[in-house]
């Protein structure tokens, strides 16, 4: 039985369960949430998650949520000698995987997501711009993220582990795509991002970085979509408590 993948392409997530699983060839069903208009607050897909967020997946009848959670358990299944890169069993280069993991939720993650929302969603919903001394503060931390990025993770290494691609390169591609999405070019004067992401790409494959990352470099389509379903005054709420 192929495994059952939860996921919405807009979330950073979701794309790196499913870039992985497709660029190992792990069989899987794609069981599309979406996000944009709320399914995973609906009562189907509580039965699945009580955590109400993607990726979520399913093996047979165990259920697993957590992108990172999930990464880790694909690769512990269905590794192979040939992409022991992903995970190594290597007891140094795992830690330098997890050492990112476990970085990355508090700051990568956090702050590329807070310019993702300040420029794509809270324009929508409040039908303003972010006041500027909040975008700043906001960049002002994204680029500090970006800066610890290349002198400690990357440093003068090819990926993060070394020669070899890994969970910890896929993360933190996926999380620098965000904020992309939304017209920003973070690897302008940044030579060595921009490097590191070509080389993610090569590794990865073009086609399957563009497939990935087709839905979050068309964010412009997202109004439509909240006034037609509802989700604007959803979401109020959740934008007020930002500036509270």
């Amino acid at each position: 039985m192929p495994l059952e993948l939860y996921l919405d392409l807009h979330s950073q997530p979701c794309r790196s369960v499913f870039i992985f699983a497709k660029k190992t060839n792990i069989p899987f069903d794609f069981k599309f949430v979406d996000l944009a208009t709320g399914q995973q607050y609906g009562e189907d897909f509580g039965k699945i998650s009580v955590v109400r967020k993607v990726p979520v997946m399913r093996d047979g009848d165990f259920i697993l949520t957590e992108s990172v959670a999930i990464l880790k358990y694909m690769a512990e299944k269905f590794g192979t000698s040939d992409s022991d890169h992903w995970y190594p069993a290597d007891l140094q280069k795992r830690a330098r995987i997890n050492e990112y993991l476990s970085w990355q939720h508090a700051a990568m993650r956090a702050h590329g997501s807070k310019v993702f929302w300040f420029r794509a969603i809270v324009p929508i919903i409040t039908g303003s711009e972010v006041p500027k001394e909040k975008m700043d503060s906001a960049m002002e931390d994204l680029t500090l993220s970006l800066k610890v990025f290349e002198e400690k993770f990357l440093d003068d290494r090819p990926f993060i582990i070394g020669e070899k691609i890994s969970l910890a390169d896929l993360v933190a591609i996926v999380e620098i795509m965000q904020p992309v999405g939304t017209g920003l070019d973070l690897f302008e004067n940044r030579p060595t991002l921009s490097a590191w992401r070509d080389r993610v790409k090569k590794e990865l494959g073009e086609a399957l970085f563009d497939e990935a990352h087709k839905t979050i470099m068309h964010v412009d389509s997202l109004p439509q979509t909240f006034e037609n379903n509802g989700m604007l005054e959803f979401l109020k709420p959740k934008i007020q408590k930002m500036f509270n």
